[in-house]
């Protein structure tokens, strides 16, 4: 890494839209800087390195790994590619933040993490909401003891998509689907606040060429715990989290992104019916993702939180496709740490 100014230098594996919102957040952050972009064509990545301020441009993705000025690489190729990309950048000496969902399955997750940790770099998934001020004390009131016994969890997250435009999502020989592409975040949400993976869980999809195009789950903890999530990709925007208690509920009604990012606000409610609302400090969640990401590397000390996280998630994914496609519930085993 660069010592001297303590700025973590990246490679862009990729031209896809959300690379876009990321090599911003990667200008932004006084530790980064957006060093190359690579795409399959030379041509491409030279136009879209010269729109987004980016000074190198290489044809393949090889090319960038071999580039020893780059310290960490962002991979927004589909989640089919994500596996032998994660590996190989890892095998280069290379830090990783990866698009959601971090893989095909929690096989391809574990091998990804432990390519990682053997080659002493980090990996990350890029679920950017949890990165943000709102994410953390909302988190904050959850183990402050004012929401009580922590029992139920209820998200959503659905969209409307254009088949043509978005035909990666449809494909499932790519990583396409509803659970895969959104609800990882619901998932998400679901581990963040029980920190731990479920016990068992019960999936039901709405399929149209093999791809689910709305997911419903019920994921069971111990106790009376319970969570349950829906996603889509063919009903009206809903991106929603409730989180209840035997002492009162945390609402946020736009978790992913706020609706006005300059006012990222959730409520909590007492057992009353009380409610007070919270504003956060309207920080841009993509910058603290890249931010907390450049912490990591500059510390030199990995987090395997992260890698974890992202393990846990995958497995949660599989487990419910398992149970939706064969109708029956899945056990599942307990979060093993490397």
């Amino acid at each position: 890494m660069n010592d001297e100014l303590q700025i973590v230098r990246w490679g862009i594996m990729g031209t896809a839209r959300i690379a876009t919102r990321v090599s911003r957040a990667i200008h932004a952050v006084a530790g980064a800087e957006a060093h190359v972009i690579a795409s399959r064509s030379g041509e491409q990545a030279a136009s879209w390195g010269a729109e987004h301020d980016i000074p190198e441009s290489t044809e393949g993705y090889q090319a960038l790994l071999e580039n020893d000025q780059l310290d960490a690489i962002y991979i927004p190729l589909p989640p089919s590619m994500h596996h032998e990309w994660t590996i190989k950048a890892a095998e280069h000496g290379k830090h990783v933040l990866c698009e959601k969902p971090i893989a095909m399955n929690a096989s391809q997750a574990e091998e990804m993490a432990a390519a990682c940790r053997e080659n002493n770099v980090q990996l990350m998934d890029s679920t950017m909401w949890v990165h943000s001020p709102r994410a953390r004390e909302m988190k904050q009131f959850l183990g402050s003891g004012q929401l009580g016994e922590l029992s139920r969890v209820t998200s959503a997250f659905t969209i409307m998509l254009n088949p043509i435009e978005d035909e990666l999502r449809y494909d499932r020989q790519r990583g396409g689907g509803s659970l895969m592409d959104l609800g990882w975040y619901n998932i998400r949400a679901t581990l963040w606040a029980f920190g731990s993976l479920p016990e068992r869980v019960l999936g039901s999809g709405q399929y149209e060429n093999d791809v689910d195009m709305r997911f419903s789950a019920t994921l069971w903890y111990p106790g009376d715990a319970m969570a349950s999530f829906d996603c889509a990709f063919n009903l009206t925007r809903r991106k929603w989290l409730e989180i209840t208690g035997t002492g009162g509920t945390v609402v946020c009604d736009d978790f992913l992104a706020p609706w006005d990012p300059a006012r990222p606000r959730y409520w909590t409610h007492d057992a009353e019916g009380d409610s007070t609302e919270h504003v956060s400090e309207p920080l841009i969640q993509e910058e603290c993702m890249v931010d907390h990401f450049c912490q990591i590397v500059q510390s030199g000390e990995l987090d395997d939180h992260w890698p974890q996280i992202t393990i846990d998630n995958q497995r949660v994914v599989d487990a419910l496709d398992q149970s939706s496609r064969s109708g029956k519930v899945v056990e599942m085993a307990p979060s093993s740490s490397p």
